[in-house]
């Protein structure tokens, strides 16, 4: 069954109607467009043919889905007409590239339907429940998963674009099709992005490359992680393009040579061994090569390895007899070799890699595979659509993948708004990836640069909250300790630990990341409303406005906020989700605007509103955190910054560190005071210079427990003369009274030459 007969086209001229009684196509994205302001742009008119689309789709479609396939064409192509994109061509063409892509990766008649009228909701204000009825939930579910939400008013461009892809991200988390079908839509969109404004194409490119191309990367579809990278890298940077793809060529001249010889040698030793290969040369990506340059600070001459090449065998077996062959051939580079086969990437990729010194000692990259692994290289979680009947049947690659999908599901659950969810999402689509064990030597992926912590989260949610130290290797270690390759880890629980916000500053997961925080908002929620309370109760009194809201206005205030609750506006501004000043600012709005509610005149100081410090008790609970880099005690001058969902983070007012983040983000300040009655003690660094003499540890302990503080660490620097040592201690102080006190009593012991108080 054809779409339409297989010689014929489809013409639309540029003032051409559609027949349906809906109204004209709106130009919701000018990015696709024809822009009727720019008259040297390209003639508006242009030919679509599905004729290559027939083509491939009936190679493994039933005549019974060709014609649901041809009754969406038809659809869509009624409600595209009348559109143009800047190229000039009809819009109903782009629909059919995206099918066309989806149709290289034999996707299933109802992704093809959804690749035909993904559009259609968004541009043409067609509903759901209208593709239900037409074509079925499954797909009307798809194409929906596909559309953006231009129904809502947000704040921002950027808080929009976060909510379009959580929704998108969602989607194909329940059905990974969405996801393929948005590839193959950006993946032609980049490929046509040459009609764009300067400033529309970075815009888009920057956005394929920060998200879509590690997308691609992490479901392995390789070849069009390269051809987006590539693209997006030519219109971030035209220039610099330009400049490595003369490089490139002129370089292919010049190997020329070299490659034939080694294409040559390799096709003739292992034909002599006995071993059916399909041997070709592979040129790295410009990006590649573009990103080893600036990784790395090499020129483009030091660059060694722009060619590399690709060896299919037939056989699991005859990889490692083909990698012995080359080895005989040619000498490898030590600590070049890599097993893929053995443990697979995160997105299933499988290969030997190994570099060896070819002909003129120059580097050559070969990679070694079988026909199977290299289709799952190719196309990734896409490579086996056809043959996924039920979970019993899922591939390694695809229970990685959907493994992965779930955990967005469980990030969507513990976050608080789009821009959070977005923020972990990135986190987890790095390229590289460092593979771990655990005691029952399951492997175990995480992203490189991952800690103790982020493994503990990958087992389990409750692992993690609950971890409080590690055995990595049947060694000790911290929840902080960066993984390596191999490491077989064990995690060390106790049912009392909970979540620190300091553990925020060292997870790289998006899943640990999320929970967390989720830990934070919801345990800690008392705490972090009280301390919401009086942010927003000291800012409102700076600005002369009586904290006690009238009802009114809080109803009107909680209306615009998206609070559900004036402790949930609370509880926000205490995690610095929100700041109490903008708020304060915002309801003085409000007042201003209501006749009703007349305001007395600001009170200012040389033109600015004067904030009240905050006072800090000690008490506050993890709402508070003291800054391990200063530590400030109860004397100390102290300001606070405030941290989204870690509350507020007190330094004191000479740290230096504090000083260097003042100026990225001034408005996230605010002063501090300390309480009259603080209840508890406060940790404080010091370090002693000593004479390396018997008993002076000892009597230098003995004296620190005599001025009335706790010792909780004690350790000493290797770097001095054998005469002198210099001991660090953690201590518990009340004050700096206390700590004056103990000072002068430590100072008083013979064999200490000096004593200081430590700042990081």
């Amino acid at each position: 069954m054809n779409l339409i007969p297989a010689d014929s086209t489809l013409s639309v001229a540029p003032n051409s109607r559609a027949t349906s009684d809906r109204p004209a196509a709106k130009n919701s994205d000018p990015a696709l467009k024809h822009d009727p302001s720019n008259p040297a742009g390209p003639h508006p008119t242009g030919v679509a043919s599905v004729t290559l689309l027939n083509n491939k789709l009936t190679e493994y479609l039933t005549p019974s889905e060709m014609r649901k396939v041809k009754e969406a064409y038809r659809f869509s192509d009624e409600m595209h007409l009348g559109q143009i994109r800047k190229s000039g061509e009809p819009y109903i063409s782009h629909p059919i590239a995206v099918a066309e892509i989806c149709a290289d990766w034999k996707l299933d008649a109802q992704a093809i339907m959804a690749a035909l009228l993904h559009d259609v909701m968004e541009d043409q204000d067609v509903k759901k429940e209208e593709l239900i009825e037409r074509f079925g939930a499954p797909v009307a579910t798809l194409v929906d998963g596909l559309s953006k939400l231009d129904k809502i008013e947000f704040q921002s461009q950027i808080e929009a674009q976060a909510e379009n892809f959580r929704k998108m991200l969602l989607a194909m988390a329940r059905d990974v099709r969405v996801i393929l079908v948005k590839l193959a839509d950006r993946l032609h969109n980049m490929r046509t992005l040459g009609f764009m404004s300067p400033e529309k194409k970075r815009r888009i490119a920057r956005e394929t490359m920060e998200v879509y191309v590690p997308i691609a990367h992490r479901l392995g579809l390789n070849n069009i992680y390269r051809e987006l990278q590539d693209l997006a890298f030519s219109h971030l940077y035209p220039v610099r393009y330009k400049t490595l793809s003369k490089a490139v060529k002129a370089a292919r001249g010049n190997r020329r040579e070299v490659v034939s010889k080694i294409l040559d040698s390799v096709k003739n030793t292992l034909a002599a061994t006995g071993i059916q290969a399909q041997v070709y040369g592979r040129e790295k990506t410009l990006y590649g090569i573009y990103r080893k340059m600036r990784n790395k600070h090499l020129s483009f001459s030091q660059v060694l390895d722009v060619y590399g090449f690709r060896i299919v065998v037939d056989s699991f077996a005859n990889c490692y007899v083909a990698l012995g062959t080359l080895h005989a051939l040619y000498k490898p580079m030590p600590g070049k070799f890599k097993d893929y086969i053995a443990i697979p990437k995160l997105n299933g990729y499988q290969s030997l890699h190994t570099t060896l010194i070819g002909p003129y000692g120059t580097p050559v990259e070969f990679q070694i595979r079988t026909t199977e692994m290299h289709r799952v290289a190719e196309a990734g979680v896409a490579a086996h659509w056809l043959y996924k009947d039920d979970d019993a049947s899922l591939t390694d690659l695809q229970q990685r993948t959907h493994a992965w999908l779930q955990s967005l599901l469980d990030i969507q659950k513990q976050t608080g708004d789009s821009a959070e969810f977005l923020e972990h999402v990135k986190v987890d689509l790095f390229p590289d990836s460092v593979y771990v064990f655990t005691p029952k030597s399951k492997i175990i992926a995480l992203p490189r640069g991952a800690t103790v912590l982020d493994f503990a989260y990958t087992i389990h949610t409750d692992i993690g909250d609950q971890a409080i130290a590690a055995r990595v290797n049947h060694e000790h270690a911290a929840l902080r300790a960066e993984l390596r390759n191999g490491d077989i880890v064990e995690i060390v629980t106790a049912p009392a630990s909970r979540p620190s916000p300091n553990w925020l500053t060292f997870v790289r997961t998006g899943k640990a990341r999320s929970a967390i925080r989720h830990h934070l908002r919801t345990i800690n929620l008392a705490e972090s409303t009280e301390l919401g309370r009086r942010l927003l109760a000291q800012a409102l009194s700076a600005i002369d406005i009586d904290p006690l809201l009238p009802e009114g206005l809080v109803d009107k205030l909680l209306n615009e906020s998206s609070a559900k609750s004036l402790d949930e506006l609370y509880a926000d501004i205490g995690v610095g989700k929100r700041m109490a000043t903008l708020v304060a600012r915002h309801i003085r709005g409000m007042m201003e605007s209501d006749v009703n509610s007349p305001l007395p005149p600001l009170v200012t100081e040389n033109g600015n509103s004067k904030l009240d410090p905050v006072t800090i008790y000690g008490n506050e609970g993890s709402a508070v955190q003291l800054a391990q880099c200063c530590l400030p005690i109860p004397g100390d001058g102290i300001l606070g910054q405030l941290k989204r969902d870690q509350g507020i983070t007190v330094h004191s007012t000479d740290c230096e560190t504090a000083k260097r983040q003042q100026t990225k983000e001034p408005d996230r300040w605010i002063e501090l005071a300390w309480g009259a009655e603080l209840s508890r003690r406060f940790d404080c660094r010091i370090k002693i210079l000593v004479d390396n003499e018997k008993g002076v540890l000892a009597r230098v302990a003995a004296e620190i427990g005599e001025s009335d503080a706790n010792i909780t660490y004690v350790g000493m620097d290797d770097d001095r003369d054998h005469l002198m040592k210099q001991l660090r201690f953690t201590i518990q102080v009340e004050d700096r009274i206390h700590l004056a006190r103990l000072m002068r009593n430590v100072r008083r012991i013979p064999g200490v030459a000096r004593i200081l108080r430590e700042r990081a």
